[in-house]
């Protein structure tokens, strides 16, 4: 229900009016797959971007993508290609769609120990409220951006920021975050995040206790005591099982937090940006009187973050009072053993949407049908050609590593909600028999040829070039099914 003035483009920038005629701007996305000698899965090979004609023919595996296909939308109209196929001498049958979304949002994993903010604490950009913070993960701040509220239950402005944002993410941009009472982020799919205006590197090895674990050995008779900076678990060489096993002499240390487990202590310090995921920048903050009873002068200590960005040495003077000192060059290694096992730091990034009404009637008249069919794994969905984790219970909700899709898969309308490509392939005897649309299937040489069905109510602009990630299972191989087993 757009009007689109004669030569230009509409407000949702995905279609233009070109002498009446209504043009999908963003070329239709094609793969072709090619194996190796071996049999094994090659690289995905693009076609170039070039407007249609019809000089492609398909080839072994060859894949058509809703990027730039267009929507079901309204819902009682078949989806803009039903294509027929044969893969491993099978007949199938791929539906191809753009889906709206307003049911949708992203998930961030940011992989660092520094605190970004109290859970539940609201995720801002521009200003306007679009989502919060999470609970964390191991060695990972996660935030929840999006979703109805956010985009249809808010102000206007909260409605677009928020659109704005989840699509500038999904398409592989950067964006930036505020968090109230907490940290200023600038993240990116596939790219370190930057808190405070710093650029993280590091993801932790572990947590304290861990890091005790697994570096114990590496330790023994070079220090008489390590402890591990954590916000989660602190771990205390001397004290834990690890250190127990391998003859570890008490120290009588004290640490001030409260003990869990021998050699673990929860609740150091506050969160924060400092050692380890505290708010510390003086270490010893946690440190206790030592027992004079055990404790000794010249006693050595080894203070380390879960990530070794922060290390101190000390030793204990006449009175048992720890003096930082310059590290030994013995120890040096350890802390950048530590360095080395940790993985660099990343910001990952899932779109996540229910697919609704105008997707599944797209697809077949018999909408339950269809989801029963996901959940049984006889139809497989992917998103851009890339796999997605379909949840289990009712409905069809999903998640997709925005990374594994070619760039600039995803656009919006000015609803406001997102627009993302999925596609659902089966074998044909499986389309027909949850009520598909058979009478507009066409088969994948038409398609390649530029054709369209007759429930299209727009032309295509052509084709694009595109780089996808040669880790993608193909999107119609018969791996996918449960049925292979049966038909081997």
């Amino acid at each position: 229900m757009c009007y689109i003035a004669e030569g230009r483009s509409g407000a949702c920038d995905r279609y233009a009016n070109d002498n009446g005629n209504l043009v999908r701007l963003d070329p239709l996305t094609i793969l072709e797959s090619r194996r190796d000698a071996a049999g094994s899965e090659g690289s995905v090979v693009p076609f170039l971007e070039r407007e249609w004609d019809g000089d492609i023919v398909p080839g072994p595996e060859t894949f058509v993508t809703a990027i730039g296909a267009g929507t079901t939308y309204p819902d009682y109209k078949p989806a803009p290609f039903i294509v027929a196929s044969q893969v491993d001498g099978v007949d199938m049958v791929t539906v191809v769609t753009e889906g709206i979304f307003s049911y949708c949002g992203v998930k961030l994993k940011i992989d660092t120990d520094r605190h970004l903010g109290d859970e539940c604490a609201v995720v801002r950009s521009d200003g306007e409220a679009i989502g919060h913070v999470t609970t964390s993960e191991y060695g990972s701040q996660m935030l929840s951006l999006g979703g109805v509220h956010h985009l249809t239950g808010g102000s206007k402005k909260e409605g677009r920021v928020t659109c704005a944002t989840m699509l500038a993410l999904c398409n592989g941009e950067t964006a930036d975050l505020t968090i109230d009472g907490g940290a200023d982020l600038t993240v990116q799919a596939g790219k370190a995040p930057v808190i405070n205006g710093a650029l993280e590197e590091r993801m932790r090895v572990g947590c304290g206790s861990a890091t005790v674990g697994m570096f114990a050995a590496q330790w023994k008779d070079l220090v008489d005591e390590v402890v591990v900076v954590d916000d989660h678990i602190t771990g205390v060489m001397s004290e834990h099982q690890a250190g127990k096993v391998i003859g570890w002499e008490p120290t009588g240390i004290k640490i001030n937090g409260r003990r869990s487990t021998p050699g673990r202590y929860f609740q150091v310090a506050e969160p924060g940006t400092g050692w380890g995921g505290t708010n510390l920048t003086d270490p010893l903050a946690i440190i206790g009187p030592f027992n004079g009873k055990v404790a000794r002068p010249g006693l050595s200590l080894l203070m380390v973050s879960t990530t070794g960005e922060h290390s101190a040495y000390y030793e204990l003077d006449e009175e048992l009072t720890p003096v930082q000192m310059d590290m030994p060059d013995r120890l040096l290694p350890s802390v950048h053993r530590i360095e080395e096992n940790c993985e660099p730091a990343l910001t990952s990034i899932l779109f996540m949407a229910g697919a609704g009404g105008s997707l599944r009637s797209g697809v077949t008249e018999h909408p339950v049908g269809l989801t029963r069919s996901v959940q049984n794994s006889l139809t497989y969905v992917s998103c851009g050609g890339a796999p997605v984790y379909t949840w289990p219970g009712g409905g069809i909700t999903f998640m997709a590593d925005v990374t594994r899709l070619p760039r600039n898969a995803f656009g919006y309308v000015p609803t406001p909600a997102l627009v993302a490509p999925l596609e659902f392939t089966m074998r044909a005897e499986d389309y027909r028999s949850l009520g598909g649309h058979m009478d507009y299937v066409m088969p994948l040489g038409d398609a390649l040829k530029g054709k369209t069905g007759r429930q299209n109510d727009h032309i295509l602009k052509g084709r694009r070039s595109i780089s996808s990630s040669s880790g993608n299972p193909w999107p119609a191989g018969s791996d996918n099914y449960p049925w292979r087993k049966f038909t081997e």
